[in-house]
């Protein structure tokens, strides 16, 4: 009886095992997104020396949530600061470290995404990251950069299960290359426009003639609208939407870059990521917490130096128009991918959240002539 339990338990991890690696992305549908052409993961690790780490709590039959942590290098941050900026779509959320960031333009530490009661635990977390690092020894004082959504319709977030250990976790199996979407890391509670919503990524990346900089995003989708995708009003058509189902809740964007921008241009390129959340059919409703968090990878800036200028060639305002639409590109595909990566799910109160219909929406996307 133990043997067939264990073949069984075996098989069923088999399974899902399988059923993630097959899940398809739009592109694999034929749907496509703008005009510019992706990275090679089409992800946010496009993006040369990024790193994504995600910790997934699926626990009993009420505990789905999780930590997604994103570094810029895989250096020190504190002491190699990042040039960044945030943009804040609606403010309606519990994000930290913002102030500094828009006094100061640079980032000193990775930026965390969880749930909107695990903030605080974060927030300590990456405290604790950053003091033990070789080199910051005598650091007293840390800008901890921590995003959340609020995932208590299928998650306990009462009962706060994230604790240091996993973001912490999150942060050393940060890694680049291929990066999971769907239920998973602070995706794996949410919801976006009635459906199972989660964590997505894209990326662009610009022809020579543009210089060739790539442009990368992650998202973490929990928010309300009208769904559109490729221009077609699926929400509609599938009868779900905004007021006439209570739809509301947050969505973080985090936009990468290794364009030369400083902190005043990735605060523009951050608003324009804000746009293809609006492609996607979001309206940013009183209660959601919509934030854009654009970083540069070009070049870094010193925590100390005996210089007393910062000496660093960026990019001319008539030059980062291309870099705008890759961020409207990158961000809208990342949204539509994290809900075709999301599965089905049950959680706390019985709550359960069904998936995108894919087969649907495809047939809807056809009929609209927009599956190639």
């Amino acid at each position: 009886m133990y043997r067939l339990f264990l073949l069984t338990t075996l098989l069923v991890t088999v399974a899902q095992s399988l059923m993630a690696q097959i899940t398809k992305r739009p592109r694999d549908y034929g749907i496509r997104f703008g005009v510019l052409p992706t990275g090679p993961l089409n992800a946010i690790t496009d993006v040369a020396g990024v790193l994504v780490g995600q910790t997934t709590l699926k626990q009993g039959q009420t505990i789905r949530t999780g930590v997604t942590a994103i570094l810029p290098h895989a250096g020190n941050l504190f002491q190699q600061k990042s040039p960044a900026a945030i943009y804040i779509g609606n403010g309606f959320g519990k994000l930290t470290g913002y102030s500094q960031i828009d006094e100061l333009g640079t980032l000193e530490t990775p930026i965390i995404l969880t749930n909107t009661l695990s903030v605080p635990t974060a927030a300590d977390a990456v405290i604790d990251y950053t003091l033990s690092q070789k080199g910051n020894e005598q650091v007293r004082s840390v800008n901890t950069v921590v995003g959340e959504t609020n995932d208590g319709f299928l998650n306990d977030i009462r009962g706060r299960h994230v604790t240091k250990q996993h973001v912490l976790d999150a942060l050393q199996q940060a890694k680049n290359g291929p990066v999971e979407e769907g239920n998973v890391g602070a995706g794996t509670g949410t919801v976006c426009f009635g459906f199972k919503g989660g964590i997505g990524t894209a990326s662009r990346k610009l022809p020579a003639s543009l210089g060739s900089y790539t442009v990368g995003a992650l998202v973490q989708t929990n928010f309300g609208g009208v769904l559109k995708i490729s221009g077609v009003p699926v929400g509609v058509e599938l009868g779900r939407y905004s007021f006439k189902e209570n739809l509301d809740g947050s969505c973080m964007m985090i936009i990468l870059t290794d364009a030369p921008l400083d902190a005043r241009n990735l605060k523009r390129l951050a608003k324009r990521a804000f746009m293809g959340l609006a492609q996607t059919g979001g309206i940013a409703s009183n209660g959601s917490g919509d934030y854009v968090i654009a970083v540069s990878t070009a070049y870094t800036i010193p925590h100390e130096t005996a210089s007393s200028f910062d000496e660093q060639k960026v990019l001319r305002n008539d030059n980062v128009s291309p870099l705008f639409m890759a961020a409207i590109e990158a961000t809208e595909e990342a949204i539509i991918n994290s809900l075709f990566a999301a599965q089905t799910l049950s959680g706390d109160q019985n709550h359960r959240v069904e998936q995108l219909p894919v087969d649907k929406v495809v047939e809807l996307l056809k009929k609209a002539g927009q599956v190639h």
